[in-house]
């Protein structure tokens, strides 16, 4: 019942009588009184479902009368950078315990290629079922793109691959009941693949203007004009923009599944492994800025206080999974700064250094700051009048990595990719 697993269960509940289940007894109490931790459902989208077509649960016993399991587990990596199909296993597990003939479980958890036949399937069979003759099993890739409004989810094409035809045929029937389009892929491994490619798509493109916008930068060339003006260019071109590293659940995971599983084929995915690193550097790179930036005013890192302003990992929502602004934060303590966090969205954020919480306004984060460091472009950013702000105790340093104040440059003012270290006015001379 997480990011994916919710509304995807809300969607189907306006056909179906369905049953929302999770291991997390806190989530689920939240749902059972109508409450939502995830802006893409609102309580009242809750209610008119609750307790009529949808059942929030932690009883895995109620889960042998579904006829449809559709598996919504998160798919981390270890420390050492490997696929974590831990909750995977896990659910799998569950379901093996009870799975009867003419059920059918899907899997949506984003995974290497040959999960679903080399893992699912022989755990489903610890039943003694047959996984394609006594039960169903298919794979069909989340599309869920948290905050955005645009494409919801049943306007999002759902691509299905199971491990027969007959099965992808069963599949691509209960998905196109919510979900107006629906692509059958010839198998499971092909469906798996098909995120796979659309996340490494996303990864080696952004890791791309990752590095072109430091070497802009340091030729004191402004890498989100060179973009702006690129785009002009009506065909063969798609912009993508730097930053101060990706985040979510999609992005930074996703390719370094492909990449595990491209090894053991004896492949060495080089583009991948070299776009990961580069956009992990980025993290690294606004650590920097940041000590760039102080020393302009004879400081250091070690003793000031600094504003990480933004912890989700995109604008407008509350999602702080894989946010690079964990990885700052960890690092600049371990550098002896002094850590205040705001985000209009975001409550808080753990991090390995302890759990740091949202301050009460723009404002009040700002109070006696040395740095403030914009890690999101949540809109409210873009309304800030850098002036007005910081008017009690001068203007911070601003670090800005994803270019919301594009029309400032100055002395107190540093951004990814903007090429003004070496300016000296606040704001741009509008004459």
């Amino acid at each position: 019942m997480g990011y994916v697993g919710l509304p995807l269960a809300i969607s189907f509940a306006k056909r179906f009588n369905v049953l929302g289940f999770d291991v997390n007894q806190v989530l689920i109490n939240n749902l059972q009184h109508g409450k939502s931790y995830i802006s893409d459902v609102s309580p009242e989208d809750i209610d008119r479902v609750l307790g009529q077509s949808f059942c929030p649960t932690t009883d895995s016993s109620k889960l042998k009368d579904c006829d449809f399991l559709i598996i919504c587990v998160p798919t981390p990596l270890t420390k050492d950078k490997k696929p974590d199909l831990s909750y995977i296993k896990g659910a799998c597990e569950i379901i093996s315990g009870f799975l009867n003939k003419g059920q059918f479980v899907i899997l949506e958890s984003t995974t290497y290629p040959g999960t679903t036949d080399e893992i699912v399937v022989p755990m489903l069979e610890v039943s003694k079922l047959k996984a394609g003759k006594d039960f169903g099993v298919a794979f069909s890739p989340e599309r869920i793109d948290p905050g955005n409004k645009d494409y919801t989810i049943d306007k999002i094409p759902k691509v299905v691959g199971g491990i027969n035809k007959e099965c992808t045929k069963i599949a691509a029937l209960l998905y196109a009941s919510i979900i107006s389009e629906v692509i059958c892929v010839s198998d499971a491994k092909t469906a798996e693949s098909v995120k796979m490619v659309e996340n490494v798509f996303r990864n080696v493109n952004i890791a791309l203007v990752n590095e072109l916008a430091l070497i802009f930068e340091n030729m004191g060339i402004n890498c989100w004009e060179v973009i702006e003006a690129a785009s002009t260019k009506p065909y063969g071109y798609t912009p993508f923009y730097p930053g101060p590293g990706v985040g979510g659940h999609c992005i930074p995971l996703d390719p370094l599944y492909l990449s595990y599983q491209a090894k053991r084929y004896g492949i060495m995915p080089r583009f991948i492994e070299t776009s990961a690193e580069i956009n992990d550097f980025m993290k690294v790179h606004v650590v920097n800025l940041i000590r760039k930036g102080l020393n302009r005013k004879n400081k250091k890192i070690f003793g000031s206080k600094i504003v990480i302003m933004g912890l989700a990992y995109k604008r407008n929502i509350e999602d702080v999974r894989e946010s690079p602004s964990k990885d700052v934060i960890e690092e600049l303590i371990a550098l002896g700064a002094n850590i205040a966090v705001f985000d209009p969205f975001a409550v808080s954020i753990k991090t390995d250094v302890g759990e740091f919480s949202s301050e009460a306004s723009i404002r009040d984060a700002f109070r006696e700051a040395d740095c403030a460091v914009f890690m999101t472009d949540h809109d409210i950013f873009k309304k800030i009048d850098l002036f007005e702000v910081g008017v009690e105790d001068g203007l911070p340093i601003i670090i800005d990595c994803r270019n919301i104040f594009e029309k400032c440059n100055g002395y107190n003012l540093i951004g990814i990719g903007r090429g003004d270290i070496n300016n000296t006015s606040i704001y741009e001379d509008s004459n």
